[in-house]
């Protein structure tokens, strides 16, 4: 029965995805044009909260627990657990006052509306994964512009989506970088649950009515400890909250 209300609830959800994209691509080119980073970032925010809204059409909602009063006046290193692309635009949303960017695959930066623009303009990091080095100086980068502006980051670092949802290892790189270049950087994890169910029966039909839970869990001071010794921390924290039952 999930699956038969699948297929109808995905088609108005793409449309309305589809809609969504377009509707604001002109509305970030004129925020950026006029109103230059924080017009465009206050566009790139609202349209991630229209986003959210393509799942309630699913019978999906969204849930974001923040309970570990997080301090705005530094960079911060969101790490979490990566299940679909349906874990992005709440991110985006829900991280609005961390200014929070992202790590995104080079191939994204074209022909999606709204998304590659965004990806262009919004200060992340686009990576050729065939080109270690390019990759490298891009989240270096970002690194540096988290410093000069507390700005924060979302970093996935399983490096693919779990299809079950089960914790993949996380790998160090991209963690390593950016702590080069912003030392004072916060890590703090954040468990994802869920979101890979809509995603169990591939991209059509999406799977409808699932409650996709966003936990932010206690942040972990990177200073003077081995990069190793974080990463594993925070992957702990996550794999811990995230399998507890």
């Amino acid at each position: 029965m999930n699956k038969f209300f699948g297929y109808f609830l995905s088609i108005l959800h793409y449309l309305y995805f589809l809609l969504v994209l377009i509707v604001f691509q002109p509305i970030q080119w004129l925020s950026l044009k006029l109103g230059g980073y924080t017009a465009h970032k206050h566009s790139v925010d609202i349209l991630n909260a229209f986003l959210i809204s393509t799942y309630y059409v699913l019978g999906c909602r969204v849930s974001f627990t923040d309970e570990q009063h997080l301090p705005t006046g530094r960079p911060i290193i969101f790490v979490a657990n990566h299940q679909s692309m349906y874990d992005i635009p709440p991110l985006i949303w829900f991280l609005r006052k961390y200014h929070a960017k992202f790590i995104s695959k080079i191939e994204l930066t074209k022909g999606i509306p709204s998304i590659s623009f965004n990806l262009k303009h919004g200060g992340g990091a686009n990576i050729d994964r065939k080109d270690s080095k390019q990759s490298i100086v891009e989240i270096a980068g970002l690194g540096t512009r988290m410093k000069k502006n507390n700005w924060s980051a979302v970093i996935f670092p399983e490096g693919t989506r779990s299809k079950t949802g089960a914790v993949k290892t996380f790998h160090i790189g991209g963690i390593a970088t950016l702590l080069k270049k912003a030392p004072n950087a916060l890590i703090v994890p954040i468990a994802i649950e869920n979101s890979w169910k809509m995603n169990k029966y591939g991209k059509f039909p999406l799977s409808p009515f699932h409650h996709l839970k966003f936990t932010v869990l206690p942040s972990i001071e990177p200073a003077e400890k081995p990069i190793e010794e974080v990463v594993l921390a925070a992957e702990n924290e996550i794999r811990t909250f995230v399998e507890k039952y």
